[in-house]
């Protein structure tokens, strides 16, 4: 197991939708365990595999307080999203040193294809909603702060330029 570099912004993978996964192979499976070192490494509770430079429709999310319950999925899917909003400030790795805060549904309801390439489906709550809806973002080649207005999302990529001051 590898902890990856996260790509810098604004690297044109981050903008590209990633491919779908068809099934999962022992590849994926160490590219998951690369995605946990990683988001463990940052530290965060998320990881799109988009953000270090690999175009397949990978997540890893563990936003557990005691960590260790990684959950690994493959072409996540958005089925239900509750309409009451939860407000988190949100970062990225391929954009240091600048965060926002930004308004998401509090839960969603996941399908995805699991570690053993079943499919499986999933209720996410608080942190971990936020997350996978973020990763999601990542693998449909946005970053949280496409979700900004113009002139915040401006303000922050100029903060980001400045080396996050």
């Amino acid at each position: 197991m590898t902890v990856r570099r996260c790509i810098p912004w604004p690297d044109k993978r981050l903008r590209m939708p990633a491919a779908p996964v068809d099934d999962i192979t022992d590849e994926m499976r160490a590219t998951w365990d690369d995605m946990i070192d990683t988001m463990e490494a940052m530290p965060g509770v998320g990881l799109a595999a988009p953000q270090i430079g690999i175009g397949l429709r990978l997540v890893v999310v563990d936003a557990s307080a005691e960590r260790g319950q990684p959950v690994r999925m493959a072409n996540p899917e958005i089925l239900h999203a509750s309409v009451q909003l939860r407000d988190h400030e949100e970062a990225s790795p391929n954009l240091p040193g600048v965060s926002a805060k930004i308004s998401r549904p509090r839960a969603v309801t996941v399908a995805f294809l699991n570690a053993e390439g079943a499919p499986d489906q999933r209720d996410f709550v608080g942190l971990w909603a936020t997350s996978v809806q973020h990763q999601i973002d990542h693998l449909d080649g946005r970053m949280y702060f496409d979700r900004l207005s113009k002139v915040k999302r401006d303000m922050l990529l100029r903060k980001a330029r400045k080396g996050g001051r």
